[in-house]
């Protein structure tokens, strides 16, 4: 397929407008200068030892709306490594242009290793629809890689393009290309930052991040933070709830309404070899009678609750057990209005902190709620 390839690559480059980038219709502009245009054309010639140019020229471009005489121009240029086990140099010189190399290979093992002779590379793209295809090139080649792209028919028309350098990704790769890591993206930014670890009371670490720490001291308020505006609430404001007592007619009505009769719920003889002693309580029933037990239902500043996060179930609830909450101000987001018709609000992270008769926690999760202002 290689010569199909290099054909319609070329007329995809015969369509490409080269020159000033403020000019409707241009889609190449120049290079950062005359002296990394230079740098590239000698990258070209160490290439050109082991390839041939198919497309392209390196003295001569045509350009819209500029002097390519005085701009950094360079005409895109296709070279053909016919073997590039033999001609080394498509691996060890990098042109910092508008130079890319066609390679042939011959399965799919043969295209990992010859990917694998750069001795890493910022990102790699692999067309295919095929899923085996594509988890064999992935699994073989993703150790020389910092990012890689699979592109197939549903989703070519809004991908990011080759490898795009994401704030959520790793932006770097191993070995020769950065080391793993550049100063760009998410991990960019944590590299200027200064940071200190900092070491104490969970009271103090609380106090100092204004972010609850659990086991910190818990201010234990007389008005529910139901009843409390954004600003009014601080973090480690508690409210302690009162008791329900777990029965086996909770979780038969619990199952009814939510369907689930899984059988450590509904069936007492299926419990041999399990970690239960009986019938044990829905986790999701745990959680939403905690809530029945922590919320305020009058109206009031809250506006709603809006998400979960990190919630786990810990200890298993049998009837006979009785739950409570500490309902907790883990961290307050300040929100900007968005419109001067905004309502004046704010994010208020709660931690649901649900505990049994001797004081264990059974179960624990974060809420989101939207909170009013004052002002």
């Amino acid at each position: 397929m290689l010569e199909d390839v290099q054909i319609a690559i070329g007329k995809r480059l015969g369509g490409t407008v080269i020159g000033d980038p403020r000019v409707d219709g241009v889609r190449m502009g120049a290079l950062a200068g005359q002296t990394q245009r230079n740098e590239v054309k000698r990258a070209l010639d160490e290439l050109l030892k082991g390839s041939q140019i198919v497309y392209g020229s390196a003295d001569s471009v045509d350009v819209k709306g500029a002097d390519a005489s005085k701009g950094a121009f360079m005409s895109p240029i296709l070279l053909l490594n016919a073997d590039p086990w033999k001609n080394q140099q498509s691996h060890n010189v990098e042109a910092f242009g508008p130079v890319s190399t066609l390679m042939p290979y011959t399965d799919i093992d043969d295209a990992v290793a010859l990917t694998k002779l750069g001795k890493g590379s910022l990102c790699a793209s692999i067309a295919t629809y095929d899923e085996k295809v594509a988890q064999q090139f992935v699994w073989g080649a993703a150790s020389h890689h910092g990012r890689m792209l699979i592109l197939n028919r549903e989703m070519a028309k809004e991908n990011t393009g080759h490898g795009s350098p994401l704030a959520t990704l790793v932006h770097g790769g191993p070995g020769r290309a950065g080391g793993g890591e550049e100063m760009g993206g998410k991990r960019g930014v944590m590299h200027y930052l200064q940071r200190t670890a900092i070491q104490g009371h969970p009271s103090m670490i609380t106090a100092i991040t204004q972010q609850y720490q659990q086991g910190a001291r818990m201010n234990i308020t007389k008005q529910h933070t139901f009843r409390m505006h954004f600003e009014e609430l601080q973090v480690g404001d508690t409210v302690i709830t009162d008791i329900h007592p777990v029965t086996l007619q909770d979780i038969e009505d619990f199952a009814h309404l939510s369907g689930d009769k899984f059988y450590a719920h509904m069936d007492a003889n299926s419990l041999e070899g399990t970690i239960f002693t009986g019938r044990v309580a829905h986790g999701y029933f745990i959680l939403s009678r905690a809530a029945g037990l922590f919320v305020d239902p009058p109206k009031g500043p809250v506006l709603l609750n809006y998400g979960l996060d990190e919630c786990r179930f810990v200890k298993p609830v049998y009837p006979g057990m009785t739950i409570q909450v500490r309902f907790t101000v883990k961290e307050k987001v300040d929100q900007e209005k968005r419109t001067p018709e905004d309502v004046a609000k704010g994010i208020v992270k709660f931690l649901v902190d649900v505990f049994d008769e001797t004081g264990e926690t059974v179960a624990i999760a974060t809420i989101l709620t939207m909170v009013k202002k004052k002002s």
